[in-house]
């Protein structure tokens, strides 16, 4: 990526920075995430429930909520190729997956634990979900049965598959990433990734790169082919909760405790742009084809006033 084409981005967003707010739910927005075509922006939260806004240029409207969960929806994974289906993990010990055309649960599944990490195969054909007991259970999404489960030693943070689906991924306590094969489950490499605990891992839109965030404030970005560490992002001062690439690949954005969420330039690792924000953001996603930013920050309610719990941001809009 080279200084011009950096400029250009670094001038969209001096042009397109205005940030919009919507109140989805009574209490804090634990998960967001885009359809695969972007017509749509779910959101999850320990209110039990799931908002569905629609997209039309530039306005979200609230279209319909998806409640069944009996606990906290802690986070959710939209169908990588289909744009009517969407997966939560919930603390009530089920995954659910929702069909956004009839606007109903199209399956749930009974699992041992109360979840709390669900990624979606690029394939479409598995979920896997953790829960706090750092047990992996893993989902046939035709049958919507469980095919396998996998019982760790250690502390599981987020898990994802690679682009091909045939190699799966989880970032850990001590900082490692493990890639076991995938369906068979074996072991193939430990990354010591961090001195800190690896929290959250990405995979990028060109099947190229992944990125991971740590306790120790880094984000670090691995070539997938080589399993190198390419260059580290280390703007944020607090640990990185929540990362995403943009659609283009070119853009990752990061956020923590930090009162402010960093989006760097991939290729180079430079500053693009920054939100400003008034809490900490513990989920961060960007447009499958837009530069627009949904997140979602902690309860402000805590400490001043109400009306911040529960909504829901979008960063990358032009001033009206």
């Amino acid at each position: 990526m080279t200084n011009p084409e950096i400029e250009e981005l670094q001038n969209h967003f001096k042009t397109h920075k205005k940030t919009k707010e919507y109140h989805a739910h009574t209490s804090k927005v634990h998960s967001v995430g885009w359809s695969c075509d972007g017509r749509r922006l779910a959101s999850g939260s320990f209110d039990k429930s799931v908002s569905i806004y629609a997209l039309d240029r530039d306005r979200l409207t609230k279209e319909f909520t998806f409640r069944g969960h009996g606990a906290s929806v802690d986070q959710l994974c939209w169908h990588a190729s289909n744009p009517e289906l969407l997966s939560t993990a919930s603390g009530d010990k089920t995954v659910r997956i929702w069909d956004v055309r009839s606007q109903k649960s199209a399956a749930t599944i009974n699992t041992k634990g109360e979840n709390i990490n669900i990624t979606w195969s690029p394939d479409g054909n598995s979920i896997a979900v953790g829960n706090k007991e750092d047990l992996v259970t893993f989902i046939d999404t035709r049958t919507h049965k469980i095919k396998a489960e996998e019982q760790f030693k250690f502390e599981v943070n987020e898990i994802s598959w690679n682009k091909q689906s045939n190699l799966f991924f989880l970032t850990n306590g001590q900082g490692c990433i493990h890639i076991l094969s995938y369906p068979d489950l074996q072991l193939q490499h430990v990354l010591q990734a961090h001195p800190g605990t690896c929290i959250c891992i990405e995979f990028d839109p060109t099947g190229k790169y992944f990125a991971t965030g740590s306790a120790d404030a880094l984000v670090s970005l691995w070539d997938v082919s080589e399993l190198v560490c390419l260059r580290t992002f280390s703007r944020l001062e607090w640990p990185v909760r929540t990362i995403s690439f943009s659609h283009d690949g070119k853009l990752l954005a990061s956020a923590s405790e930090d009162l402010v969420i960093d989006i760097g330039a991939v290729e180079t690792g430079e500053k693009v742009a920054d939100v400003p924000v008034e809490a900490a953001t513990f989920t961060v996603a960007w447009h499958p084809r837009l530069y627009l930013l949904a997140y979602a920050c902690d309860d402000k309610e805590k400490y001043d006033r109400k009306s911040d719990a529960g909504s829901l941001k979008v960063f990358g809009f032009q001033p009206d």
